[in-house]
Formats: C-alpha cells, structure tokens, sequence
C-alpha cells in the first residue's frame, strides 16, 4: 500500500442489511454508482456479505458492505444470518432496507434493535417507494428511496454522510503527543518476515502522521539503531520500535528518551490501552493446562518463525514456566465464546477498524477474559512495560 492509499482499516464501514428481496443489492448499486452486488428476482441472490472499499462522497473513502437477507432459512441460511449478524461488529453506519410496500418487519426491528443496542448509527431506506402511492412523512433517520429510478438516492447519501462524523478523522496515532519539529526514530527491522521492498501498514501510517504533524521521522534498522542516534545532532524525543526488537533497542536508547511500540501506539489508536496494559498481568498468573488464544486481524502467509504461532508461544511459555494451549485466529474470525480461554494475547489490530477492535477488547470484558496484545505482552515478558509506557505516564502509573 502506497503512503497515499487510504488502509481499509481507516474508511468508514458503510453496512446495508434487510430481508431478502427487499432491494439492498439494488440500493447499494444506486448509492455507489457502481454495480457492486449482483441483482435478481429470485431470494437470496446475496449469498455472504460483499465488500468493496471506494469514494463515495460526501463521506470519501469508504467499504460498503452488502449483507445476505437476515430472514434466509435452512443450515446455510442460518449460516448466513450469523455472519450478517457478525458484520456489525466492523460496522460504523448502517443502512437497514426495508420494502416499502410490506412495511417493518420483525427481523427488521430486531436489525434495528441490534443497532441502538451495539450505537451504530443507522438510517432506514425505504425501497419501492414508486410502487405506492402515498408516501408517510420521513423522520431524520427515515427516507423513502427507489433504487429503480433513482429516487432520493443522492438524499439518502446524504443521510449517510451526516452519520459519519469525523472523530476518527481527527485520531492520531502519535501526532497529539509530539510537537511540530521533534525528531522521532523508528525501528524497523529488516529479517526473514519483513514483506520485500515496502513497509507494513503501521509503520507507514505512523510514519505518515510524524510527517502530517510537522515532525521529522528517522528511520532505522535495530542494527543501526545506536549508530544513528549518535549521528542525530538533536535528540530525538521519542523512539518507536518493533515489538520483536524491544530487548536490543532498550538497550541501545538513553534513558531519557522516550521509547514505545507500534503496537503499543496501535493499542491506544483504535482499541482501550489500559485495559490491555492490565490484561498483560495475567501472563505471570498462567496455570498448567490453561489455554491462550492469540488472534491476528490479518490473514498473512505464516513462516517458520512467525511471531504469532512460534516466538509468542515460546516466550509465554518460557516467561510462566507452565504448560500452556495455544489456539490461534486470524482474519475475521473472533470466538463468540470466549470461555475456555484464559488470556487472549491480539495483534496490533492494523487490519482491522476501530470499531471491530473496540468490539473484541468489549466482548473480552464482558466475558471477564484478560486480553493484551502483541507489544504489551512482549514488553511485559522482557520487564520492558513500564519503561515502554513511558510516553503515556497516565497508564505508566497504573502499574505502581
């Protein structure tokens, strides 16, 4: 992905869902301008959710998701139903469809019962408003539509863009604790699981926000790390560095300048990171026999010393001197039930958005399961976390 290119993680989730025939696939391709979703007569033509990332304005960059009939029947059709269901997760609008000749139905109520009940901002469009002939007076979050000719298309996107928002716009993922000027080193090591000729999607997000806030980013491998602190005629205020590195660049990083993670600085970008700061203490609280799930939001090619599946494991293991489980999840896929786990241990969630990241750390929460991730629980593991934590002394002190 190009510095340019906007991450699919950081466009507003745009999720369409109703009944089976009620036109979403239709209004999705009316709204997008694009035939996104194929379109027939014939029920459940929509057979598992459809995603495309696009601009669509006035929002700009976004994934609309098409969602298969929430009344689909059969193993298959229940199948479906849980995985629309589980698209809300990710989901930061939704538009619910409804066939303006039937009216709400009660799958749809609980669609939008499901919506206030997770505050996901939703509109309702209205379909086939040209096939009555009174149409009801709208409120705020209501708009009769017609995918067919067209009608009040550009209005319901404007309904949409006005649930937007631009909180998310505004996050940063270093710029609010660096001041325009400051020089900020960033470790990248180059080894056998570093992707060829680019880097990975935190490191240029993060080295895109350094730049967008006035700041100078030094970039550097862990081998060259002190000799390019040195060379710096100014000292750097901060030093951001790969989890996997952490024992050689504390080393190799005076003590009075800041040190952080990407994963870290990820933790508190899009997730809670005082709740993963606190669930890092299990790790010294892990009983023979007990089970750690350690989930990815991505899906890449594993290797033979891959952190999630190889060098975490040994290091939990060598840091609780227990026999530990291990399962693992990568992508989208999330257990629902969280109960045989002891610690969940996540990833950077880079790959995900913000809103499907807040959903697992929640969904830990509410099952009363401890959940770190990847830098934390490397940091913690080396007796790295305090001094890691260090650009944010409000959770550095949680850990007195």
């Amino acid at each position: 992905m190009g510095l340019n290119d906007k991450a699919t993680s950081e466009r507003v989730h745009i999720g369409f869902f109703g009944l089976r025939n009620a036109g979403k696939s239709s209004v999705v391709n009316a709204v997008t301008g694009q035939s996104v979703s194929v379109v027939s007569d014939v029920k459940g033509t929509t057979t598992d959710a459809v995603e495309k990332s696009m601009e669509l304005l006035p929002i700009g960059p976004v994934v609309i998701i098409d969602t298969p009939g929430i009344d689909d029947s059969g193993e298959l059709g229940d199948l479906r139903v849980k995985r629309t269901k589980k698209v809300l997760n990710k989901t930061d609008i939704a538009v619910l469809v409804v066939d303006a000749q039937k009216g709400m139905s009660e799958h749809d109520i609980s669609l939008k019962t499901l919506f206030e009940q997770k505050e996901i901002p939703y509109v309702i469009a209205y379909n086939k408003s040209d096939m009555i002939a009174d149409i009801p007076a709208e409120t705020d979050n209501e708009i009769y539509v017609s995918a067919k000719n067209g009608t009040n298309i550009y209005e319901l996107k404007e309904k949409i863009g006005k649930l937007s928002g631009t909180e998310t716009n505004q996050k940063k993922i270093v710029g609010d604790i660096i001041e325009p000027g400051d020089n900020i080193v960033l470790v990248v090591p180059i080894d056998s699981s570093a992707p060829k000729g680019r880097l990975i999607l935190p490191q240029q997000q993060t080295i895109r926000d350094i730049l967008e806030s006035g700041a100078m980013a030094t970039v550097t491998r862990d081998t060259e790390l002190k000799k390019a602190l040195s060379s710096l005629s100014v000292k750097p205020k901060l030093v951001i560095t790969d989890s996997q590195a952490f024992g050689k660049v504390e080393k190799d990083t005076p003590e009075d300048i800041l040190l952080t993670s990407f994963s870290i600085l990820f933790a508190r970008y899009k997730g809670d990171l005082l709740q993963v700061v606190k669930g890092a203490a299990k790790l010294g609280k892990l009983q023979d026999g007990d089970t750690v799930l350690i989930s990815e939001g991505c899906t890449h090619h594993r290797q033979c010393n891959d952190i999630g599946t190889v060098k975490l494991p040994g290091w939990i293991k060598g840091f609780c001197g227990k026999d530990i489980n291990f399962e693992f999840t990568s992508g989208g896929d999330f257990p629902e039930d969280l109960s045989k786990y002891a610690l969940i241990v996540h990833c950077g969630g880079c790959m995900l958005n913000e809103r499907e990241m807040k959903y697992r750390i929640r969904h830990a929460s509410d099952n009363e399961i401890p959940i770190t991730n990847y830098g934390i629980a490397i940091a913690h593991i080396h007796g790295l976390l305090k001094r890691s934590l260090s650009p944010f002394p409000e959770i550095q002190k949680e850990l007195d």
